[in-house]
């Protein structure tokens, strides 16, 4: 069992403030214990609260909204729904969710993805950071589980457009609302405590394990004095939470070819040798695709998130209302892993396939005889940090009976990086040299690995075990909004009212990132550096036990695992220089963008009172962006051929460029609503939204990647002068809300979107780099006999006849006899191509839905489901039977949810079904080529039951996942796995103890 390190004295700090802040509450409490009879009588009111009360809140949300609204609305003060804002999400129509490490994190609206959809938090723009493993990052998208749901009150979600919300979500603008103490009148507070059970830990290594039972404590306080004049609401939370998770994938993808193809990675023509190894070989015209590794990983994880929100609220004068407010948020996420891998470097092989016209490997084996080969069992350990800081003011003024103004101010920040010495994704590769012939069997969810040992080897053998490669990547990425408002609001004796405003936001954003390598994937020490006792034999096959495949005889079940600090340490003292494995704070690729924006709308809203009464809203808003990209880039100097087929690229120091970009626009918006009856509304809305590109999208200058293949490498350059998406947006739908928190909905939608941004990929030649592959040494080493195709001869050539020459220096002979050492491009070698990847608007797509709803309460008999049900359509998409780039929208899909819920006297129930159906995520997997990530359909049961004890003890049960369903992705075909996960059910089991 891996032992918990104590929590940081502000955590200590964090619970004894929900402990101590809902005191006044307890001594509240006994004081209105002396109030008599009559007067607790008198001040009683009938309040709708639990599952019903939140579905009806939610429900008349939606009805008395301008233009499509739906939202979420916390059952009580402290109370929402699901304990993470993306889960709860995903329960609205046309809302999917992306999943991490089990949990929702960032949300796909009607079709348009994560980083199109706008956050706002009491109506302000909220910053996003992330980071990624191998590279800085790329997306505005926000992501939700750095936010606990205790301090949440309300969620919109605001689907069709409008002049008064800030620009930049195309799919949807998504409103979180926190607690506030003026509208909610008098004392509030409570503390609850849950014990998190997640399975997942127990299915780990035990090296990787946590603890089984883990605690989530939050709180709330509220209350108003002085008559109501002054406010103040203080909440928090502190969780932590271990978990696991485990994955069968080929992370750097799969090569795709024509049938008649004759290239570096092809299986052998007809009449060629090794052809009579090929079954159901695939046709002229096919397409097919080979592996380019595969890799089994266990994975451990400590969560820890701290949340807070202090809110201050003032009203000198009835028609005045001052509010400071700051929110807080951090999330830590640790992580440690061992693998099993093995790569294919497309020599001999036996394949069989699947039928044409995209055919994918049944049985996929490269052949390699004498077996000595790496089979590679890396282990990594990093954490990183994300944390959030909102500091804002309001003011509301009611000048007239008519007229009232609104001043919002706040500079909120977020920021995501390494929270480790050993940065924010660390991997230390290790190996034995004993690989032979090595199979996959893709037919099943799960691929089945299969491998070859020496003759006589019947186990694979700490005594061979060393340390290879190694990468410390240390990623880091900061976003700042700092954003002034000014709202207002008159209302004409005909109860018309126009609304308009002004607003400035300057946004500043950092992405950096830089990476300590180590491309000596041949061997990097030796294996007497490290006792035997360091490799701890386990078996693969319990650890993906719920994959159909894992039972499979056929299984190499063996690898080792290893504590990475102890291996890190022996490789450092093994090199001499602990430098070469920890992370560098000097940041090779610095990419800062701002973005300067300004705004002004008016909207003019009116009723028609006619046979029918006719709402009407009819807006515009106006936008203006400046953008200045500055990046700092690598200067690439020469590449070195490393190992086989690895050559690394070398870097000297990096330098700055800057470029601009600008534009504006003109959005209008118009929302109708026609008042059927007393319970039914027609809606009809048109309006105009932008989305702003990618933080990458428009960088400035040119980064070319470390690692380069026998046949090139890849790249990418940013356009700061790229334009945002635009999109026509039009929606028709009907309501009738026919009974008592009941009601049936049917929408169609559709966006008619231009300045799509496609990625082209264009071949280049930066900085002019020789390349050793097809230069002089290589070419001698092929006319004295060696294949093109075969690494190891040429290699040996090299270094046995050219040793000591310009670029060539020889290292120790490995375990096997062959040599090591590095070839270095020298002038007159060929020039190498690197395929430069550069974003461009270049496409328009139209896509249309519909979305069901219907939500029913049974009478008084506390039963009542809600449903819903959205189909989303599109012509672009992805066409698996082309090779060359193309654009497809991503994140299309249908989806559905089902609750069944149970709310009456004590006892709360709801049990809730969510279904995504498959969906494109990607349109370049890991090999950096144009090839399709498709999520396959995925759906998910979770559980709740609460009693309520008392009026003030309250107990729940819960469950997340509750059949244990796995994730998977593939490629052009389902036998093209890229990533298959198995994490596992998560209980929770609390109370919550109200105060007041």
């Amino acid at each position: 069992m891996k032992a918990r390190q104590t929590p940081p004295k502000r955590h200590l700090l964090t619970a004894a403030l929900l402990f101590a802040m809902a005191q006044p509450g307890w001594a509240q409490d006994q004081a209105d214990n002396s109030k008599s009879d009559d007067e607790a009588t008198e001040l009683d009111a009938v309040e709708v609260k639990g599952i019903l009360g939140s579905l009806a809140s939610s429900m008349n949300l939606k009805r008395d909204s301008q233009g499509v609204v739906d939202g979420i609305v916390a059952e009580d003060m402290g109370k929402f729904p699901d304990t993470n804002l993306a889960e709860s999400l995903q329960r609205i129509s046309g809302v999917s969710i992306d999943r991490s490490i089990g949990e929702g994190a960032r949300v796909t609206v009607r079709g348009v993805g994560p980083d199109f959809n706008l956050v706002l938090l009491n109506g302000r723009q909220m910053p996003a950071s992330s980071i990624q493993e191998t590279g800085p990052s790329n997306s505005r998208a926000f992501d939700f589980a750095n936010l606990a749901s205790e301090a949440i009150a309300e969620i919109e979600v605001y689907k069709t457009s409008r002049a008064s919300t800030p620009t930049g979500g195309i799919g949807a603008t998504i409103n979180i609302k926190t607690a506030k103490p003026l509208e909610n009148p008098g004392l509030h507070a409570n503390i609850g405590l849950k014990g998190v059970m997640d399975t997942s830990v127990d299915n780990l290594p035990d090296a990787l394990q946590g603890d089984t039972w883990t605690p989530e404590v939050s709180g709330i306080f509220s209350n108003t004095f002085a008559d109501g004049r002054f406010g103040i609401a203080v909440t928090g939370s502190y969780q932590e939470r271990d978990l696991g998770y485990n994955q069968a994938a080929v992370p750097n993808g799969w090569r795709a070819f024509r049938g008649d193809e004759n290239n570096w990675g092809t299986i052998p023509q007809p009449g060629t040798p090794g052809s009579e190894n090929i079954t159901n070989r695939p046709g002229p015209t096919d397409i097919y695709s080979v592996p380019q590794n595969l890799v089994y990983s266990v994975n451990g994880l400590q969560r820890e998130r701290t949340n807070g929100q202090l809110v201050l609220q003032y009203q000198p004068v009835d028609n005045v209302t001052a509010t400071l407010d700051y929110t807080y948020s951090e999330l830590k996420l640790a992580q440690q892993r061992n693998e099993l891998s093995v790569w294919f470097n497309y020599g001999p092989s036996a394949s069989s396939w699947t039928n044409g016209p995209v055919a994918a490997p049944n049985v996929y084996s490269e052949i390699i005889v004498p077996a000595t080969s790496d089979l590679a069992m890396g282990g990594a350990d990093f954490a990183t940090r994300n944390e959030n800081d909102s500091l804002g003011f309001n003011l509301d003024w009611d000048v007239t009976d008519q007229l009232s103004l609104a001043f919002d101010v706040h500079k909120s920040t977020a920021e995501s990086g390494a929270d480790s010495p050993f940065g924010s994704n660390s991997v230390i590769g290790t190996a034995g040299f004993f690989r032979g012939t090595t199979t996959v069997d893709f037919t099943q969810d799960f691929p089945v690995l299969s491998v070859d040992l020496p003759p006589g080897m019947t186990a694979i053998d700490p005594a061979g075990m060393l340390v290879t490669g190694s990468s410390f990547r240390n990623s880091y990425m900061k976003a700042e909004v700092e954003q002034y408002q000014t709202r207002g609001t008159f209302q004409f004796e005909d109860y018309s009212r126009l609304d308009f405003g002004v607003s400035l936001t300057d946004v500043d954003n950092r992405s950096a990132f830089s990476n300590v390598q180590r491309d000596t994937w041949g061997g990097a020490t030796n294996a007497g550096d490290y006792p035997d006792s360091v490799w701890i034999p386990d078996s693969i096959r319990h650890y993906f036990r719920s994959m159909n495949g894992s039972g499979n005889p056929n299984l190499f079940n063996q690898f080792f695992t290893w504590d990475f600090r102890t291996v890190r340490d022996l490789a450092a003292q093994a090199a001499g220089d602990g430098s070469l494995y920890l992370v560098s704070p000097d940041f090779t690729t610095d990419r800062r963008v701002n973005e300067e924006s300004k705004s002004a709308y008016l909207q003019w809203s009116t009723t028609w009172e006619m046979a029918m009464p006719l709402d009407i809203a009819l807006g515009v808003r106006y936008e203006e962006t400046d953008v200045t990209s500055t990046a700092l880039v690598p200067t690439a100097t020469s590449i070195t051929w490393v190992a086989n087929n690895e050559f690394s690229v070398q870097f000297a120091d990096p330098d700055f460029t800057t470029l601009t970009g600008k534009y504006d626009y003109l959005l209008p918006n118009l929302d109708l609503a026609l008042h059927l009856n007393d319970q039914m509304l027609l809606r009809g809305s048109y309006g105009e939204s932008i989305g702003r590109p990618g933080w990458g999208d428009i960088q400035g200058g040119q980064t070319i990647n470390q690692l380069v293949r026998i046949d090139g490498g890849g790249g990418a350059q940013g356009n700061p002068g790229l334009k945002p998406l635009e999109s026509q947006n039009f929606d028709l739908s009907f309501e009738w809300y026919y009974a008592e928190s009941s009601y049936l909905a049917v929408g169609y939608f559709r966006k008619n979107i231009d300045n799509y941004i496609g990625v082209t990929t264009i071949d280049a030649t930066p900085f002019n780099l020789n390349t050793p592959a097809g230069g002089a040494y290589f070419n001698a080493a092929v006319q004295s006999g060696c294949a093109t195709s075969d690494l190891t001869c040429i290699r040996n050539y090299i270094f046995l006849n050219f040793n000591g020459q310009p670029g060539v220096t020889r290292g120790p002979d490995d375990a096997n006899g062959n040599q090591t050492g590095t070839i270095v491009g020298q002038p007159g070698d060929p020039i190498a191509n690197f395929r430069i990847t550069v974003p461009a608007n270049q496409q328009s797509a139209s896509l249309d839905g519909w979305e069901f709803n219907i939500q029913h309460a049974f009478g008084d008999s506390g039963f009542g489901v809600a449903a819903n049900y959205t189909i989303v359509d599109s012509g672009l998409t992805y066409d698996n039977y082309s090779l060359g780039e193309q654009f497809a929208l991503e994140g299309l899909s249908d989806s559905a949810n089902l609750v069944l819920f149970y709310d009456k006297g004590p006892w709360q129930a709801r049990a809730a079904y969510n279904w995504r159906d498959e969906f494109l995520a990607g349109r370049f997997d890991g090999t950096g080529l144009p090839n399709p990530v498709y999520v396959e359909a995925y759906g998910q049961l979770d559980m709740n039951v609460s009693y309520q004890w008392n009026e003030k003890l309250s107990l729940s049960l819960e469950a997340i996942n509750l059949t244990d369903e796995t994730t998977r992705s593939h490629g052009r075909h389902p036998n093209q796995v890229l990533y298959a996960t198995q994490t596992g059910p998560r209980y929770m089991l609390g109370l919550r103890y109200r105060f007041r």
